[in-house]
């Protein structure tokens, strides 16, 4: 009963309605807690007339008071891909053609500004969370007074410049919630009129006196924060400092918590913290307990309003379709602006649908130009207006990256990206890998023609690298390997995240110096060998896949064949007699891999796969010497589990990178990606190949019937690799541990790859 006395209601029921105020807390991903305090209030038939949220609680509130059922919310918010949503960027699926081989590749990347770096000023990247919110905000787009939205609403924010308080009460809806949820360090602050917002808990994260200072009568209060924590609970950095930035806000909480007319109090039973969105199902159902604690006093409320009107709450409806009347390009450079015209492929006087819009900002995302793109809809007497406002990356980029695996050794990778240096919708990349075994690449690319779907890269690629000779399946440092690679593409998009055609000329010199004695039948020792390859081919590319690692889901295709145009081959013996110098038969090469991943529910993944690389030889003539005895430096590679694979090299596990050299090559694969925890991967995989060392007519008559033994690298031969490979992908990078049995070692194989490799463009 102390409820009923608490609160004077009118005993006329013709008198003013007395204001119900809902008020909402920050807690981070315990924000969704408050869900269940909507579903009841909902039941009840209780409508508030006035939504008060900060951080988490704008955002639920938010939605709320745009006229969303709490069923609707609780839908949303928790089947949420929170991992994605909070990953920042687009997928990979998303990205431009052009983008795909350099995206999520590097460990850290710093803007290179005013002669010195910088690094973001957020650690989380906002661009899918407001992609997500400008979606569910569009039937209020034109709404920008919060007292005309079907429940009037305020958002809390934080004036990071003044130190004040900030009650939104206008503007763009998806901006007051987006900026209420600022976390300093977390999010980036977000522009707002002269000012910079930030989380608005660090000053009032459970408002309920802006709620009295705006006329509520009655208080219903949903807080998930708690206020300060004590002494025992302080007992690491990350609380430590979590509650320094609250310690105004927390301060308050008690005293505000006390305006409250009901309070439902979920602390004692939240048992998750502020960062576990991914167990957004566990809060919800934790969010249920205080909620239904609460019931006897919310039913008594609901009880004495049932004589006063309610407020008719829905979603404004809206047309599926709305006709852009202008388009205007905010802090996009000269450079990439007509890049970005064509790529958001959005014009003015048409009708699009917003996720038209979305599909067009992410196809912005998706050229790597950009760090965010923030599109603010312009109403003007009901005609639309966007304004799309880019936030560049730097003209000049320094990458990071570290690895290691127990092939190639220890190493550090340096990458500078520069945009538009030489020339429009331009990049330019040098790479370095500092290691024992050096690598380096220089890059160019443009991308040209009236709707920018042309583009053409150039690149030099040198390596020098310990090759491995191997002995009964043990492998030694026998060679001194230099190649110097040079390519030129031309390519088309077909699909211009997706798919392109093209032609290459490509040119490939490999030098081999044995450091152990490697004598022919009489005894010569060789000193050296060099073969030239350059040739002219033509290639397809597609690719789905929905991360650079360890994919749930895509197609990727890559298809060349290649004519060889210079084949030349100069080997050096102690006995100058036995040299040869000269060209070998000509050839056609011809390669495809593919792999589909298809997902079972969200912990499995199948993995079907297939690769074929085949090698056409011409006869040999005159003074021509045979590709198949001397051809080593244009042959395949066979071998290895390095994600980023050089041209003319196969994954093959079990087996060491480069191990087995082959003219032919056929194999299928098969396996299953399981992810169990986060960011824990396992994959247990087989594959089955046919191997031939030979012209291709002599391949094909026993390509199904192998009967060679494929190290003694003869006769064609079957190659049979089972095992699993158990991954983490960290802060450095992927880490992969495999093991796996290949026929003819009698042994199992064990790989360790630690962080970003380095590895070819396509």
């Amino acid at each position: 009963m102390a409820f009923l006395i608490a609160i004077q209601f009118p005993l006329n029921a013709q008198e003013k309605k007395p204001k119900v105020a809902l008020v909402l807390s920050g807690g981070g991903a315990k924000g969704i807690a408050h869900i269940p305090v909507l579903q009841k209030l909902d039941s009840l038939g209780i409508v508030p007339d006035l939504v008060v949220g900060t951080s988490m609680g704008s955002v639920v509130g938010g939605l709320y008071s745009m006229g969303y059922s709490g069923n609707d919310i609780a839908e949303m918010i928790t089947e949420l891909d929170w991992n994605q949503l909070l990953g920042g960027s687009v997928t990979l699926a998303l990205v431009g053609n052009e983008e795909k081989s350099e995206f999520n590749n590097y460990l850290i990347g710093l803007n290179w500004k005013n002669k010195k770096p910088s690094i973001s000023t957020g650690i989380l990247n906002d661009q899918n969370l407001r992609e997500l919110l400008a979606l569910l905000t569009y039937p209020v787009y034109s709404i920008h007074d919060f007292d005309k939205l079907p429940i009037p609403y305020r958002a809390i924010a934080t004036d990071i410049v003044s130190g004040n308080e900030v009650v939104i009460k206008e503007g763009s809806l998806l901006t007051a919630m987006r900026a209420s949820m600022s976390i300093p360090s977390i999010f980036k602050p977000v522009d707002y009129k002269e000012t910079l917002l930030v989380d608005g808990g660090i000053l009032n994260n459970f408002p309920t006196d802006v709620a009295k200072q705006l006329g509520a009568d009655i208080i219903i209060g949903s807080d998930v924060g708690g206020g300060l924590k004590t002494k025992e609970e302080l007992n690491n950095i990350a609380t430590i400092l979590f509650q320094t930035s609250m310690l105004v806000s927390s301060i308050k909480n008690p005293e505000n918590r006390k305006l409250c007319d009901v309070l439902v109090d979920h602390t004692p039973n939240l048992t998750y913290s502020t960062g576990d969105f991914n167990r957004s199902a566990g809060i919800y159902e934790e969010g249920k307990i205080a909620t239904n604690e609460q019931t006897d006093p919310l039913s008594e409320l609901a009880f004495k309003l049932r004589n006063y009107e309610q407020r008719q709450v829905k979603v404004p409806e809206v047309p599926e379709q709305f006709v852009l009347d202008t388009i205007v390009y905010k802090s996009i450079s000269k450079g990439n602006l007509e890049l970005v015209k064509s790529r958001v492929d959005l014009e003015e006087n048409k009708a699009y649908a917003p996720d038209d819009v979305v599909n067009g900002v992410n196809r912005l995302m998706g050229t790597n130009l950009f760090n965010q793109i923030v599109v603010i809809p312009k109403v003007k007497d009901s005609v639309l207006g966007l304004e799309i406002n880019g936030v560049e990356n730097s003209k000049h980029q320094l990458k990071l990256a570290l690895h290691y695996d127990t092939y190639r050794d220890l190493g550090a990778i340096i990458n500078y990206t520069g945009r538009n240096v030489v020339g429009e919708a331009s990049r330019t990349l040098f790479t370095l890998d500092v290691s024992e075994q050096p690598k380096l690449r220089v890059q160019h690319q443009k991308i040209f023609g009236k709707e920018h779907k042309w583009w053409w890269r150039t690149e030099l690629l040198w390596l020098k690298l310990k090759q491995k000779v191997y002995f009964d399946g043990f492998g030694v440092d026998g060679m001194k390997y230099k190649s110097l690679a040079f390519d030129f593409q031309f390519n088309r998009n077909l699909i211009v995240n997706k798919s392109y055609i093209g032609l290459g000329l490509a040119s490939n010199t490999v030098n081999l110096e044995p450091q152990i004695s490697l004598a022919t039948e009489d005894s010569s020792i060789l000193e050296n060998y060099k073969f030239k390859d350059i040739g002219l081919d033509f290639h397809f590319n597609y690719n789905s896949f929905d991360e650079v690692f360890y994919s749930k889901r895509g197609t990727f295709v890559h298809a060349s064949i290649e004519q060889s145009l210079v084949h030349k081959v100069d080997l050096n013996f102690s006995d100058e007699s036995e040299n040869l110098n000269g060209n070998t038969n000509g050839f056609t090469k011809a390669n495809v891999v593919y792999e589909r991943r298809i997902p079972l529910n969200g912990l499995f993944s199948i993995i079907v796969g297939a690769q074929g690389a085949f090698t056409f030889q011409q006869d040999l003539t005159g003074d021509d010497i045979s590709f198949s005895d001397f051809g080593y430096g244009a042959k395949y590679f066979i071998g290895g589990n390095v994600t980023r694979p050089m041209r003319d090299t196969f994954v093959f596990a079990g087996l060491d990178e480069d191990e087995l050299t082959a003219t032919q090559f056929l194999a299928f694969n098969l396996g299953v990606q399981y992810h169990p925890f986060k960011k824990v991967y396992i994959q247990p995989h087989g594959s089955l190949a046919s191997v031939g060392f030979d012209e291709f007519s002599n391949y094909v008559d026993h390509a199904f019937s192998p009967k060679g033994n494929w190290d003694e690298a003869q006769e064609t031969s079957a190659v049979l690799s089972v095992g699993s490979t158990f991954s983490y992908n960290s802060l450095l990078g992927p880490i992969n541990l495999d093991v796996s049995y290949v026929n003819g070692l009698d042994r199992f194989r064990v790989f360790l790859g630690i962080g970003f490799q380095f590895g070819k463009s396509n």
